[in-house]
C-alpha cells in the first residue's frame, strides 16, 4: 500500500447523503477477484442520468452517511480505482470507513458546513500528517484514530503489520510447545 501523508488537487462534488454501497459498485459488478477494473463501474446506475458528471479528481467532496449500506470492500476499490486519493464527508459507515483505509483510501470526516466551503473551493490540501484539510485560505481540523493514522503515513496494509512483526512472531513459533510434526522446517 502506498503511504499517505498530503493529498493535494481538484475536488469533485457528489452532493448526495445516504450513498450506499450499492449505489457506489452496484452487485452485478462484484465478479472479479482482483481489486482493479471496479472504477469503470462507478456510480453505474446514477451514471446514465442526464447531467451526471463525476470528474477524475484526487478528492472527493460527499454528503453524510457516505458508504452506508452493506460492507462491501468493492466500494472503496472502486473510488480509489476511479482515481480518488481522499473522500471528504460529514459522516462515513463505520465498515466503509475501515474499508477504506486498509486500502490507502483517506477517509476524512468534516463538519458540513466546512464541506459545502470545500465543494465551492474546488481544489485542496489534506495533510494527514498536520490532521488539517486546507482550502479557500483556512484550514478544517480534523480526527483519525492514532494507529490508523500511523498506518496510513507509513503505507501498512493488514499484511505489512503483520510482517513487521517477524521477529516476534519467529520468536513466538520458536518457543512453543507442538504436540505433532514441524511443519515450518525445510
Amino acid at each position: 500500500m502506498q503511504a499517505v501523508t498530503t493529498i493535494s488537487g481538484e475536488v469533485s462534488v457528489l452532493d448526495r447523503a445516504d450513498v450506499d454501497t450499492d449505489q457506489i459498485i452496484p452487485k452485478q459488478f462484484l465478479k472479479r477477484v482482483e481489486r482493479s477494473g471496479f472504477g469503470e463501474f462507478l456510480f453505474f446506475d446514477w451514471a446514465k442520468q442526464p447531467g451526471w458528471d463525476l470528474p477524475r479528481r484526487p478528492i472527493l467532496v460527499a454528503g453524510r452517511n457516505f458508504g452506508c449500506g452493506s460492507s462491501r470492500e468493492h466500494a472503496p476499490w472502486a473510488l480509489q480505482d476511479y482515481g480518488f486519493r481522499a473522500i471528504v464527508a460529514p459522516s462515513f459507515a463505520d465498515i466503509f470507513f475501515g474499508n477504506c483505509t486498509k486500502i490507502g483510501l483517506l477517509p476524512v470526516a468534516l463538519g458540513e458546513e466546512d464541506c459545502r466551503a470545500l465543494a465551492s473551493a474546488g481544489s485542496a490540501e489534506i495533510d494527514l500528517e498536520a490532521l488539517e484539510v486546507r482550502f479557500a485560505g483556512r484550514a478544517a481540523r480534523f480526527e483519525i484514530d492514532g494507529e490508523v493514522r500511523h498506518r496510513l503515513l507509513n503505507g501498512l496494509d493488514d499484511i505489512a503489520l503483520t510482517l513487521s512483526q517477524g521477529a516476534a512472531i519467529e520468536d513466538y513459533e520458536s518457543s512453543r510447545e507442538r504436540s505433532g510434526p514441524t511443519t515450518t522446517a525445510l
